[in-house]
């Protein structure tokens, strides 16, 4: 039996796959909807990821951690009301309130702890909020699935080609399977897939002016970021030996495990679309 037979047969791959697609039947309604429906999806799993996170550092039900929940509640507030741009005070309150307790608790908790806090809302909450905010640009029915082309579509290629032809570690002390050419390999079939999605659905982009080519860089480029992101998550873990974030998907692990890669890939996408509207 072949290694790719191996693979295909495991239990743990089917595992994935039938949550896989169970995930994409629930999305796809949410993400065709948009409005108040994606809004509190995206608001909810931000939540459960910045859980998943504190939980590594055992802070998840510290007052630290509950800053950060209200935070987070706050900036979904803001973004509702069309009012994102006060982002940056709001972030700057939460810093005061945690540095606050770190002060008037210490030594109850650590620096990394608090540094932590803040990192955990940024890193979550604001990232995991470019989803709705691509779905709510103009186009964006069609735009915001250039997220899940780029993110998982970069991590299916990738690790297809990885299994096929990988031959050099990418970043061995974090990642031992992920290799040079799938990594590669990724980033060209999101590209591709980038490139098919935007011939096949570019006449409904009115707002960009070659849909093909724009949807090919971004696809691209969100791939190349996402594998950071991927790593980064990893990287978390490894500090702090743990195998998964949780165990709220079967097969998959956490919110985190799932969706790290597109906590790097919603922005990319985000601010490629916003820059292609000035050219």
């Amino acid at each position: 039996m072949s290694r790719v037979e191996k693979i295909v047969g495991s239990r743990t791959f089917r595992m994935r796959l039938f949550s896989g697609i169970a995930m994409v039947a629930v999305l796809i309604p949410i993400m065709m909807a948009g409005g108040i429906y994606l809004y509190l999806s995206m608001m909810g799993i931000s939540l459960i990821g910045l859980f998943e996170l504190y939980r590594v550092l055992s802070m998840e039900k510290e007052p630290i951690g509950w800053i950060g929940y209200v935070g987070g509640i706050c900036y979904y507030i803001l973004l509702w009301n069309h009012a994102a741009g006060y982002g940056m005070a709001l972030m700057i309150g939460i810093l005061m309130a945690l540095m606050a307790v770190f002060v008037f608790t210490y030594p109850r908790y650590r620096t990394e702890q608090i540094a932590v806090g803040l990192m955990g809302v940024i890193y979550t909450v604001v990232m995991f909020s470019f989803i709705y905010r691509v779905r709510m640009m103009a186009d964006g029915r069609y735009l915001v699935w250039l997220i899940f082309l780029s993110g998982w579509g970069c991590d299916t290629c990738a690790y297809s080609v990885g299994v096929l032809m990988g031959k050099h570690h990418l970043a061995p002390a974090l990642s031992p399977k992920k290799t040079v050419e799938g990594s590669v390999g990724g980033v060209l079939g999101a590209g591709l897939l980038g490139l098919l999605y935007g011939g096949l659905f570019g006449a409904h982009m009115e707002e960009l002016t070659h849909p093909a080519l724009t949807c090919l860089v971004a696809g691209a480029a969100a791939a190349l970021i996402s594998q950071v992101g991927d790593l980064a998550a990893s990287a978390i873990k490894r500090d702090h030996q743990v195998k998964d974030y949780g165990d709220l998907i079967p097969g998959h692990g956490g919110i985190l495990d799932r969706f790290d890669s597109l906590l790097f890939t919603a922005p990319a996408v985000y601010f490629a679309l916003y820059f292609n509207s000035f050219l």
